[in-house]
């Protein structure tokens, strides 16, 4: 086997070194010689950026007084524009970066404290990249002159509509239809903000559909619905859904996501997925292959304990096996799910049957001794750092928890071979941006019917083929704004969609002779 790359490791502060660093054969327990960065610890977080209109005595030093404030609060001073200016004061326009939403509330109350300071106007960089939406719908051609209009609505488009009404499958060469997306939520599951309703929901969804557009050229369109109730969501779905190629389920709350994602593929003809259940596992299992790699063990071999059995650790675990792991250990509040058990949650009998293959009991301590992996999408700060020194060689941890994940990567460093999170500010970043842009593409592309398991598969392998041979510890997974990984993640999603038998080829040849025929008729 190959000899794995290592940097060596020290423990943490404070405590004794477990021995000198060896260079012995793969599959040594090298865990607590193999070092990830200390620097990883104080890694920035992402910030934001206030602008305070603000008036000042028209006096000498005043500025320097305000700005002495300012950075004592913890802010950090940056374009200073000056608005207006008069015999007693100065308005100006003051940006600050504060790496915190608690450090700007301190900078403000230390400007507000200030003596002969007015705070005029507040706002914030974030707040002012939202104001009007983040998305808008724009034109293909230009209207203009009389012909133009006659001829993209009416009269001309009647023979348009008409040619559809005979032949529906013309929708995919003269609508919309071939690239648009419905990003769409009941607003019941967030990010980690929970239920926050269809209104709350709504710059998420403006964000997806951002996303959808800037990475893979999808066209989508955010619809957040005002209902929590199963029937209505399918039933709207369905009712909205011919304008539409694709449909990306988004932030529905577990178990009703299950039910509505099932109804959807079963009753539509065009894919569905719910990107917090299917996109989540497809980079974990993206990640995995990779890690798996790395630390030199087979997928059939490992042994896996997965905190979180909602939407996206319920999907994660079925990809899981049908990728070849066999023993998957399924952990919630209560413990690990066992086949002894009744639950109330018919995903949890389902996963009590199919998983935990020696019916092992107990909390997340008991069951992750000896475990090549652990996987969290569950809550931050379940899993002590000390648990995974009681894991097999060279444990693989993915703490996906955001913001704060279930255990800090530089308090697992002295323990894991192998670590990720869903964090940007740490490496190995296990973002399902990696997966849902290339996943639709692919399914457009090749008009499928649905999106089937071996497709999300394809796109599993075809992230981690991304990395290739440079796999290393710290880089198991590629960056989203790796150009490659949208195009090959389309590539193999369509192919395999062909190879299933589920896209629509012949929608795929009409499209290019129809647009053959409109360069013709230029």
């Amino acid at each position: 086997m190959p000899k794995i790359e290592r940097f060596r490791r020290l423990p943490p502060a404070g405590k004794e070194r477990f021995g000198k660093a060896t260079s012995g054969p793969l599959g040594e327990d090298t865990r607590r010689e193999t070092p990830y960065p200390n620097a990883m610890a104080s890694a920035p977080s992402i910030g934001t950026q206030l602008v305070i209109r603000l008036e000042t005595p028209n006096t000498p030093g005043s500025f320097g007084v305000l700005a002495s404030a300012i950075g004592d609060a913890g802010g950090t001073v940056g374009a200073v524009d000056t608005r207006s200016v008069t015999k007693n004061a100065v308005v100006r326009d003051i940006s600050v970066n504060v790496p915190s939403e608690p450090v700007g509330e301190a900078v403000m109350r230390a400007v507000g404290g200030v003596e002969g300071v007015r705070i005029v106007n507040v706002s914030d960089s974030t707040f002012l990249a939202h104001l009007g939406g983040k998305i808008r719908t724009g034109i293909t051609r230009p209207v203009k002159t009389r012909q133009d209009l006659s001829t993209v609505y009416t009269p001309g488009v009647a023979r348009v509509s008409s040619a559809i009404a005979k032949d529906p499958k013309k929708a995919y060469a003269l609508t919309i239809k071939r690239n648009t997306v419905c990003v769409l939520s009941d607003g019941t599951a967030v990010l980690g903000l929970g239920d926050i309703g269809p209104y709350g929901a709504a710059p998420v969804m403006e964000g997806k559909c951002m996303l959808f557009k800037q990475f893979a050229d999808i066209d989508a369109f955010p619809i957040c619905l005002d209902t929590k109730d199963v029937d209505e969501i399918v039933e709207t779905a369905k009712h909205i859904a011919p304008i539409f190629g694709g449909i990306n389920l988004e932030d529905i709350s577990a178990p009703r996501c299950f039910e509505v994602e099932r109804r959807l593929v079963e009753e539509l003809d065009i894919p569905v997925m719910h990107d917090d259940q299917h996109g989540t596992a497809v980079v974990i299992l993206a990640a995995l292959l990779n890690a798996a790699a790395v630390v030199g063990k087979e997928m059939e071999d490992l042994t896996i304990v997965l905190t979180g059995s909602g939407a996206a650790g319920t999907a994660t675990i079925k990809m899981l096996l049908a990728a070849g792991v066999r023993d998957v250990i399924a952990v919630d509040r209560d413990g690990a799910l066992t086949r002894d058990e009744q639950y109330h949650n018919s995903h949890w009998t389902w996963l009590a049957e199919h998983t935990n293959r020696e019916n092992r009991r107990g909390s997340l301590q008991d069951v992750i001794k000896g475990a090549d992996v652990f996987i969290g999408v569950s809550a931050p700060g379940i899993l002590q750092p000390e648990w995974i020194g009681t894991m097999a060689r060279d444990p693989i941890v993915f703490a996906m928890a955001n913001p704060t994940p279930e255990v800090m990567p530089d308090q697992a460093a002295p323990y894991a071979a192998v670590l990720g999170t869903g964090r940007s500010d740490f490496p190995n970043q296990i973002n399902n941006l990696l997966s849902f842009p290339g996943i639709f593409r692919g399914a457009l592309d090749s008009r499928a019917r649905k999106i089937t398991e071996g497709m999300k598969l394809a796109a599993a392998r075809a992230i981690a083929d991304i990395v290739g041979e440079e796999r290393s510890a710290e880089y198991i997974i590629p960056s989203v704004f790796d150009a490659k990984v949208v195009d090959a993640v389309a590539k193999a999603v369509a192919q395999a969609a062909v190879d299933e038998g589920v896209a629509r080829r012949e929608l795929v040849v009409a499209d290019e002779e129809a647009a053959a025929e409109h360069a013709g008729a230029r």
